[in-house]
């Protein structure tokens, strides 16, 4: 189990880095006049975010046990 949280707790991290990096470009660009989607872009953030966050707390949780 504790090497599929690890795994798992990567890719939300890789996929945050991915996510940020992308609307960092995005907002240097300055392509998005409306701000669709950077907002789209943060909100992904966000959920990437939490998910890792809920990962690294079981992994924390499995390896106390």
């Amino acid at each position: 189990m504790q090497p599929l949280l690890i795994i798992l707790l990567v890719l939300a991290a890789a996929a945050t880095l991915f996510v940020l990096v992308k609307g960092v470009i995005g907002m240097a660009q300055q392509k998005d006049m409306s701000g669709k989607r950077s907002q789209d872009l943060m909100r992904k953030r966000v959920m990437f975010q939490a998910a890792a966050i809920l990962i690294a707390v079981l992994l924390l949780l499995t390896m106390s046990q």
